[in-house]
């Protein structure tokens, strides 16, 4: 194949830019305006839509008689410009196929491509939607009502004085999202937020960037925060771990103390663990006593986000404050081949533990600075599992990860990171056919 695949615009000379002013002029209106109808050339990208930073691949054919070496330009238009400009040019092979390469961290805002070839052939105009890579970052996972919790973030690319929202999800099928507090990103598109929860439980949360004429929305990945209520002096209530892993035990444990003291611990008390799971009501689990010291202990292995509260069994209604678990979801999954070409898709497949049928789920990728976005949306079908298609856009590493978001019956989590090595690029007469 006889198609150069250096980055398109890379290089490009003040003779090559020249010769392109020319054919600006031999084509009315072509740097000006996007081109009516296609005439014999076809234009795609892939991926569309992207992640700010993203490489992408751009190909097409020139289609009838004469059209193999023939040479192909590329325009592009970036918001607010009014006009398209030129950014480089391919020849086209004995099949009259072309393609270019736009490198990793050179697409970063929404943007219009089109080609012009031999005898005034223009394709369509390709639209390509960026969204902005957003991230956060949590001062502290565990907090109290009392306590206001420090998030931070930064948007890619640079967003200058524009909202940031704090959102929870609170859906059980992973897609429910409502704004609890909002900020705004200075100077150099970072952004802080305070929020202190008044209701104690868990919390999934993310940041999101809303969308403007330079990219689409951008979310964060989710972060958890377990919030709990203020000790009961008088009668305390741990957990071993604030979130466990699905398949784990929780161990609940804690001190009666007298009534006139908050050191001298009542023994030989039948108390009672409570506990709902999600959302369910509160109910007796297991009881025992207290030991010498007044202390107490049960274990639990919960398959979902739990409440515990230990009660004295008889006589007056004692309690301890309530005790927030949360239960982390397991997610597995694998690549169809470790190494692909730039064009061809690789597969990502697995499940989730346990059973969330009918949620949400996210394929991501981690972005040139190290961010992670997502790139793809799913949902877990009947068995809990996922499957999703990826097609790079640029040759290199590339890592994946699948993201399940938490919500009021379990704890988000993440696979383990899969790495891609992306080498050369398929051919292009094997791509989805270009319009």
């Amino acid at each position: 194949m006889q198609t150069n695949r250096r980055t398109a615009g890379a290089g490009l000379s003040t003779l090559v830019l020249g010769a392109v002013a020319l054919l600006c002029m031999s084509l009315p209106g072509a740097a000006a305006a996007a081109p009516g109808h296609p005439n014999r050339l076809t234009l795609a990208a892939t991926p569309d839509p992207i992640t700010a930073g993203q490489g992408v691949l751009i190909y097409g054919q020139l289609t009838g008689p004469n059209n193999a070496n023939q040479r192909i330009w590329l325009f592009h238009r970036i918001n607010p410009a009014a006009q398209f400009t030129p950014i480089g040019s391919r020849v086209t092979n004995g099949q009259g196929y072309f393609e270019f390469i736009r490198a990793d961290g050179v697409v970063t805002s929404n943007r219009n491509w089109y080609v012009v070839g031999p005898d005034r052939t223009r394709s369509h105009v390709v639209h390509e939607l960026v969204a902005a890579v957003v991230s956060l970052n949590a001062g502290s996972t565990t907090t109290t009502t009392t306590q206001p919790v420090q998030f931070s973030g930064t948007v890619f690319p640079k967003h200058v004085h524009q909202r940031v929202v704090l959102q929870e999800q609170d859906a059980s099928s992973g897609n429910g999202w409502h704004t609890i507090a909002v900020g705004v990103t200075d100077g150099s598109s970072n952004f802080s937020i305070s929020h202190r929860f008044r209701s104690a439980g868990n919390y999934t949360l993310r940041a999101y960037l809303l969308n403007d004429p330079r990219n689409t929305p951008g979310a964060s990945p989710q972060v958890t925060l377990t919030v709990q209520q203020e000790q009961n002096p008088q009668f305390t209530i741990n957990g071993s771990a604030p979130v466990i892993t699905n398949g784990q035990t929780e161990t609940i444990s804690g001190t009666l103390y007298s009534d006139s003291s908050a050191t001298s611990g009542q023994p030989n008390v039948n108390v009672t663990l409570y506990g709902r799971q999600g959302r369910g009501t509160l109910r007796a689990l297991e009881s025992t006593s207290t030991d010498s010291s007044g202390n107490y202990t049960f274990t639990q292995m919960p398959l979902h986000n739990s409440v515990y509260v230990v009660r004295v069994t008889s006589g007056p209604r004692t309690q301890t404050a309530r005790l927030f678990v949360g239960v982390q979801d397991v997610v597995t999954a694998t690549v169809s081949a470790s190494t692909v070409a730039v064009g061809d898709a690789v597969k990502v497949t697995g499940s989730v533990t346990p059973d969330h049928s009918g949620h949400v789920v996210y394929l991501q990728v981690q972005g040139p600075a190290g961010h992670w976005a997502d790139v793809e949306t799913g949902s877990l079908t009947p068995g809990s599992t996922f499957a999703f298609s990826y097609t790079p856009g640029q040759t290199g590493a590339v890592n994946l990860r699948v993201q399940i978001t938490g919500g009021p019956w379990n704890i988000g989590a993440l696979s383990s990171v899969l790495p891609v090595t992306v080498s050369g690029a398929a051919p292009v007469n094997t791509l989805p056919p270009a319009s």
